[in-house]
């Protein structure tokens, strides 16, 4: 089963308050198997929007991703982020289990 990533987009500006959304959706990645790849970390915009926090976590499967931005623990975390921020956000597949 391949893996999946939830890449995000974030443009902060409620800056107290995406810490707190951060906090509580780091626990609720992990109760579904996920883990970061990157966070946060420096990066060259090439093409489109240019949002200063860029995200990558991976998932064990697409069903998990999806799962864990359905669950209630994330639902609560991201009442943190809206209107906190401006984001993208997406689930991938990735192309085999590497």
């Amino acid at each position: 089963m391949p893996k999946a990533l939830w890449i995000a987009h974030v443009k902060v500006t409620d800056a107290d308050s995406y810490a707190e959304y951060a906090k509580r959706a780091t626990g609720a990645i992990a109760d579904h198997g996920g883990h970061f790849l990157a966070r946060n970390g420096a990066y060259e915009q090439l093409e489109g929007n240019d949002r200063a926090r860029n995200v990558v976590a991976e998932f064990p499967s697409l069903q998990a991703a999806h799962d864990c931005y359905y669950s209630d623990a994330y639902q609560d975390a991201i009442s943190y982020a809206k209107g906190a921020s401006e984001r993208d956000l997406m689930i991938l597949e990735c192309l085999d289990d590497a």
